[in-house]
């Protein structure tokens, strides 16, 4: 369970940047994941100024360090709080419903 947590922590990073660029962030993170040449490449990520996937350093894109880092600290605290307790109360994710009808009168 505490391994899920953090390989899912780690992936919300790259998910939202897609996100925020317009693109399925789970699609980016599976692609990502699928090696290429046999082994998953890790200088290869997501550009989301150019919307491609390239060679991270040579293009000179830095990863994030201090973002990753707090999402690694944050997954494997929730994973040690999961293994000592013998119970644990979380929220249902909430199902996504139909958007908002457009308001009238607006103009």
């Amino acid at each position: 369970v505490g391994i899920r947590i953090v390989q899912r922590a780690v992936q919300k990073p790259c998910k939202q940047i897609a996100r925020n660029a317009g693109v399925e962030g789970a699609v980016v993170v599976s692609t990502l994941l699928e090696p290429t040449t046999g082994d998953i490449d890790p200088s290869r990520g997501f550009n989301a100024q150019s919307g491609c996937y390239v060679d991270m350093f040579a293009d000179g894109i830095i990863d994030p360090t201090k973002v990753v880092r707090t999402a690694l600290v944050d997954a494997s605290s929730v994973a040690g709080l999961m293994t000592t307790t013998q119970a644990l109360i979380t929220d249902e994710p909430e199902k996504e419903g139909a958007a908002a009808p457009p308001m009238g009168g607006m103009g």
